[in-house]
């Protein structure tokens, strides 16, 4: 009897499944890009786009509306699962653009860990410590996840699935999914290594020294070997393999041993913040509250004046070293010493906003704010009683003699004492605090002697525009703030590749990857110091410029890069799919976003910065592909080699995304799918690779 060859999928109008742990759980960034990504999501794939994530009791009533599943399969394998106690929570998550989420409770699992944890050891020799409760919940998470999509993909038999993953803690499932044969294609994106965050920490020069690392020992010294393997199994495992940055693709290819395949940048939703005047005006507003914030907290030592002062912050999470706070504050110290040198009347209030563990507000800093209110109220009774005196004083007057006014006659003793009261209480025996707790930032604050002392002119206050400094997180340009960045953040990489002069742009980029790190310091202290000799109509200039910008860090532009790789995904998982009646590769033009990042030239500034790109091209086209950027030898892609003159550096990026379809039939460590069942895999020989090379080339010079 013949064996029965299987159904095709449609490829075309295949469903996604995007998994991370961060789905209806603010936890940290993941959570922001997944959300603000979720519009243009939503504009390609309609219904046929699902979130899958954790079910956390105390957020998920107050964030996703529960609904019945209208897809049969999907319906049909919820409650399979169910029938095995396994809850979960299906609906729309209550955000923009309102996609299908759904969200699995681990914990209804929980009896079946151990035996899920053989499971993963005798699969991928991947081990699992019993009191590592981080790792048990992915864990749990990842056989889940495996587990419904198994039943889904095994109902419904029509439609292509691609799963799409955010780092390690929903990574498990990749693995599962390979070895089982489970008919789906699979991307895995990290946002950034986890051994390469633990290795950044350290004081050593990681990205000069990355192919030096014994990446199994650096693990298990740092007790991390664990979750090393779950990282590597799932970039090993999964179909199409993709980080957030050119730094991290680098990071990636030795302490992952696999070269990415692509670079998915990190966008935001910027459509609120195109109406001018409404952005101003909330400019305006968010500095009038920090303005009231800083009388409060500087009572008692308010001797500066709030129009001649420049707010800085930093912003992230609470890594001391891997997020740059160490140079911020010691660059703050020297930006400090240069102001008083050039006896600047500027004063420079910075703030270090990271979350962290804290017992309660200081009394200090309630008291400061509480005076204020005090004042501020006192001073508005006066103010009424004043206006009033004068208007009564003012309509008896019959324009006779002369009118004559005194202080007296407008401002009664009992107004004057009220007052007085009022001034007494800011008086202070002690300095404004600095932060509300102990710990490494405290210390370096008090190692460098920044006490917000009378005559310093920076002062420092950790809790939590002008300018933001930042060593990784989400750009401030989207909100018309000039911020400095580095070149070992994915965002300053993606700076430098999309513009030229960053600089004259309010995009200050400090060299930490070439010189040492008193170079970079100094460096810092001299972007802080430039930026505050700049006059107020030179900062509201760069502010315009920034703003500009918004448009290249927009999702609309950015998703692009996720619609290539999930064609990519397609295309190594269904090969067959994409090869019309004479055998050849079919190479579609897809542009889901337009042609790229749509620039504003105000007239009232020059035509800078001018991108690096040479007709129609798209983010992905312009710096975000690594095997150009880093030209790594690989299989999986051609490298295109860049020009080294000077005048042919100008000519941009003229290649579109180079794809190279590998077979199913590949080892697990390749980093392939699994062969389908029903029949060998059919590979491609070298002459359908030119020839999908020379009909790209094509495309390139048509284009």
């Amino acid at each position: 009897m013949a064996e029965e060859t299987p159904a095709k999928r449609d490829v075309q109008n295949h469903l996604l499944f995007e998994c991370a742990w961060e789905v209806a759980n603010k936890v940290g960034g993941i959570y922001t890009v997944i959300k603000t990504k979720v519009p243009v999501t939503i504009a390609e794939y309609g219904d046929r786009y699902t979130l899958i994530g954790p079910l956390i009791y105390k957020t998920a009533p107050m964030e996703v509306e529960a609904l019945e599943p209208e897809d049969p399969a999907l319906a049909a394998s919820l409650e399979q699962m169910r029938g095995q106690g396994v809850k979960s929570l299906y609906g729309r998550w209550l955000i923009e653009g309102a996609p299908r989420v759904l969200l699995f409770d681990t914990g209804s699992a929980f009896h079946r860990l151990d035996e899920w944890k053989g499971d993963l050891w005798n699969l991928a020799g991947i081990p699992s410590p019993p009191n590592d409760t981080e790792t048990n919940d992915a864990i749990l998470f990842g056989y889940l996840v495996a587990c419904f999509l198994g039943e889904y993909v095994s109902r419904q038999v029509d439609t292509a699935v691609v799963a799409h993953f955010h780092e390690w803690q929903a990574g498990v499932a990749i693995p599962i999914c390979r070895k089982r044969h489970i008919d789906i294609t699979t991307i895995f994106t990290t946002h950034a290594t986890l051994l390469g965050r633990y290795l950044c920490a350290g004081n050593v020069d990681f990205y000069n020294n990355l192919q030096y690392f014994d990446v199994d020992h650096e693990a298990g010294k740092r007790g991390i070997y664990h979750r090393y393997c779950i990282e590597r199994a799932a970039a090993h495992c999964s179909d199409v393999f993709t980080t957030v940055s050119h730094i991290t693709a680098y990071e990636a290819e030795y302490l992952l041993k696999r070269k990415p395949d692509g670079i998915l940048p990190n966008g935001l939703n910027v459509v609120k913040f195109q109406a001018m005047h409404e952005f101003q005006n909330m400019h305006a507003t968010a500095k009038t509250k920090i303005h009231e914030f800083v009388r409060g907290h500087f009572y008692g030592h308010y001797d500066f004046d709030l129009d001649n002062t420049i707010y800085m912050f930093t912003a992230g999470r609470y890594e001391y070293r891997n997020k740059g706070v160490d140079m911020f504050i010691e660059s703050l110290a020297r930006l400090n010493y240069l102001l008083k040198k050039a006896g600047s009347k500027m004063t420079v209030v910075a703030f270090i906003i990271m979350p962290a563990a804290t017992n309660s507000y200081t009394i200090e800093a309630l008291k400061g704010q509480a005076v204020m209110k005090q004042l501020q109220d006192t001073v508005a009774e006066i103010q009424k009683r004043v206006g009033e005196r004068l208007f009564d004083h003012a309509a008896r007057f019959n324009g006779e003699g002369k009118f004559e006014l005194t202080p007296t006659n407008l401002i009664s003793t009992e107004d004057q004492v009220l007052l007085k009261r009022r001034i007494f209480a800011l008086k202070r025996g002690s300095l404004p605090p600095v932060m509300m707790a102990n710990d490494p930032v405290l210390n370096q604050i008090r190692q460098v002697k920044l006490f917000n002392e009378h005559d310093d002119r920076v002062k420092i206050f950790v809790r939590g525009c002008h300018l933001g400094v930042r060593g990784d997180t989400l750009p401030a340009e989207c909100t018309g703030v000039p911020s400095i960045t580095t070149n070992l953040s994915g965002f300053g990489c993606f700076m430098q590749d999309m513009i030229e002069n960053p600089e004259d742009e309010g995009c200050y980029i400090i060299d930490r990857r070439l010189v040492s790190s008193e170079d970079s310091v100094n460096q810092l202290a001299n972007y802080l110091f430039g930026f505050c000799s700049k006059t107020r109509r030179q900062r509201i200039n760069q502010r315009n410029r920034v703003e500009r910008l918004s448009p290249l860090l927009d999702w609309k532009n950015l998703g692009v890069e996720y619609s290539k790789s999930r064609q990519l995904a397609l295309r190594r998982a269904y090969p067959d799919a994409f090869v019309n009646s004479n055998g050849e590769s079919e190479e579609e033009e897809t542009d889901y976003f337009g042609t790229g990042p749509e620039r504003y030239h105000p007239t009232s500034v020059p035509a800078s910065p001018r991108l690096r790109i040479t007709g129609l091209a798209t983010p992905g086209d312009m710096g975000t592909l690594t095997e150009e950027m880093q030209r790594l030898n690989t299989s999986d892609y051609r490298g295109f080699g860049f020009p080294k003159s000077a005048e042919d550096d100008d000519e941009g990026y003229p290649f579109p995304l180079v794809l190279k379809m590998r077979s199913r039939g590949s080892s697990m460590h390749s980093g392939v799918s699994t062969p389908a069942p029903g029949g060998a895999p059919k590979s491609l020989s070298e002459r359908d690779l030119q020839k999908a090379d020379a009909a790209l080339n094509q495309v390139n010079a048509n284009s």
